[in-house]
């Protein structure tokens, strides 16, 4: 692994490049040691969901994930317009003390949880002019990844499949053209579901992986963050060494050209 290859986000390196949630644990405690095994850096919190500081006289997220030591990524997660989503990131900048970077998702229906793509654009429009500073949700459109870019999002990130499905890296082709076509970083989010499909995001060249469920559902979480480290290192690794080129015949790892008998 090259010396500096860190993740550049709004300006800032970051070392790992697994971004993760903290929804769907068992508590507080299970959802610090997860994360802490994770090593991830940016830590996304649903508002609408988890209470930092809104809900006084409740758990506070903040006391076992303090934004001293974490990037803290505020989502819209269970926003079904645009109206919504751009309360909440308001609502997030000011309990954060004016912290304007976010995960903008707007969902399109409670069955799929797909996003609705034209309200995404509408609440990233007035969310950018704002000054949030934008990491979009978004499905695996080429076309729309780019309009995304265009329109001020400091990063996209398209769905490998559907939100908690579990099932991997469903379109490997729109996943890879949306990162040959960026100028700005691409993280697959939404479907990963083991550390096999982290590193094949990452083989495809993604900039990073945010995931929530495949580690707080799995068996043994703790465990699964740290599977999730290592396989976004060895995509990130397998990546910048470049494969080797598929053959439809086999090749002698040992060639016989010039070989003395």
């Amino acid at each position: 692994m090259p010396k500096d290859d860190s993740l550049i986000i709004d300006g800032h390196p970051y070392t790992s490049r697994l971004l993760v949630g903290t929804g769907k644990y068992k508590d507080f405690e299970e959802t610090q040691t997860a994360i802490e095994a994770s090593g991830a850096q940016i830590v996304t919190v649903a508002i609408r969901r988890t209470n930092i500081g809104q809900e006084k006289g409740e758990k506070n997220l903040l006391d076992y994930i303090p934004p001293d030591k974490y990037t803290l990524l505020p989502n819209t997660a269970g926003c079904y317009d645009a109206d919504s989503a751009i309360r909440t990131c308001r609502l997030a900048r000011e309990l954060l003390d004016g912290h304007d970077l976010v995960k903008l998702e707007v969902l399109g229906d409670e069955k799929t949880l797909f996003p609705d793509v034209p309200a995404t654009l509408q609440a990233a429009e007035t969310l950018v002019k704002e000054g949030f500073k934008v990491m979009v949700y978004t499905n695996d459109d080429p076309i729309m990844a780019k309009r995304f870019e265009e329109l001020g999002c400091i990063a996209v990130m398209p769905l490998a499949a559907p939100i908690g499905s579990g099932l991997g890296i469903r379109n490997p082709y729109n996943i890879r053209t949306i990162v040959e076509n960026a100028s700005v970083p691409i993280l697959v989010d939404a479907g990963v579901g083991t550390a096999s499909d982290a590193a094949i995001a990452m083989e495809l060249g993604c900039d990073g992986v945010l995931m929530n469920t495949a580690i707080a559902e799995a068996k043994d979480p703790v465990l699964m963050a740290s599977a999730m480290k290592k396989g976004i290192e060895a995509g990130r690794e397998a990546y910048l060494a470049g494969r080797m080129p598929r053959r439809a015949y086999a090749s002698a790892s040992s060639p016989i050209d010039g070989a003395f008998f």
